[in-house]
């Protein structure tokens, strides 16, 4: 099943919840009504709520719900189904609570850096003023001149996470997204920590959809790419991560405490801007594309801000 967070394409439209069918998005909340008042659901049991913010508070249970309706998507009023063209696709989460992120976490992506395999997974983090969605652009602000691309396989937690078994992680997941880990480079290398470099406005994308751990149960072997204006500039595998998303779950949910929605950006393989011969920085017109096997693409402008 895969996720989307969208709006009407009129003002003061309200975010909703919707899943991916062919070009429609069909709305969760209008389906469930609809199931409600023909009397194939019970009123009491089902309380899938519209809202994306209260949706990914109790995103495990949400999604169960959700898959439930699954049989009866096709009996649905055409009412509850809006053309792709229609409706605006978001960030397919809003306002995560933490944003996680993983670096060095691909060995030739370590070896073009000039940095050791680490003992221990690197960690930073991102704020929600970064993030957008997959029909947003990027924003290159007048603070770098040296902004960077960065495919990662995102991570979109489902339930509360404590000290979690490396052997139960994926139990955890709500499901996965692609993440642009834009980063500028200038501002990321100026100090020992890279905050500054990693979390600009407007900068970080991710979407287009979440594809829920029913339908990719297994994330550890898929082709990730990026594109430069159609050029490949990274190709590698989820296989090659240093540190996988086990271990990652695991070791992040032994230092705080995880909660539904919250995002872990997996790391990015080798073919960043910044280690090409010479350097190689986006600049505005560009368009970054990204993919990744069995989630989708998530495609992006950037534009001068």
């Amino acid at each position: 099943m895969k996720l989307v967070r969208y709006r009407f394409k009129h003002p003061y439209a309200q975010s909703r919840m919707g899943i991916v069918q062919g070009d429609h998005v069909l709305d969760i909340s209008g389906l469930q009504h609809e199931l409600i008042e023909r009397g194939t659901l019970d009123a009491a049991t089902y309380l899938i709520p519209s809202d994306p913010q209260a949706f990914y508070q109790q995103a495990q249970f949400h999604i169960e719900q959700t898959e439930q309706l699954l049989p009866h998507m096709k009996d649905t009023d055409s009412l509850h189904m809006h053309k792709r063209e229609d409706v605006v696709l978001e960030a397919p989460v809003p306002n995560p609570s933490k944003i996680i992120c993983t670096g060095i976490n691909y060995a030739n992506h370590v070896k073009e850096m000039g940095s050791d395999i680490p003992k221990y997974p690197v960690l930073f983090s991102k704020f929600n003023n970064a993030l957008i969605g997959p029909e947003d652009d990027i924003h290159n602000p007048q603070t770098t001149n040296k902004l960077d691309y960065e495919v990662e396989l995102a991570v979109v937690i489902g339930k509360r996470a404590s000290y979690v078994k490396k052997e139960d992680a994926l139990t955890y997941v709500a499901g996965y997204t692609i993440a642009n880990d834009i980063s500028a480079r200038d501002l990321q290398k100026r100090t020992p920590q890279w905050l500054q470099g990693k979390s600009l406005d407007h900068t970080t994308p991710i979407g287009p959809w979440l594809v829920t751990r029913s339908e990719l149960a297994d994330p550890s072997n898929l082709a990730i790419t990026s594109y430069v204006n159609q050029e490949v500039r990274q190709s590698s595998n989820t296989k090659h991560l240093i540190f996988d998303i086990e271990y990652l779950i695991s070791f992040i949910s032994s230092l705080m405490t995880l909660e539904p929605g919250d995002i872990i950006f997996t790391g990015t393989p080798d073919g960043v801007g910044l280690a090409m011969n010479p350097s190689r920085f986006l600049q505005a017109g560009d368009t970054v594309k990204l993919e990744i096997e069995k989630v989708g693409t998530l495609t992006n402008r950037v534009i001068d801000k």
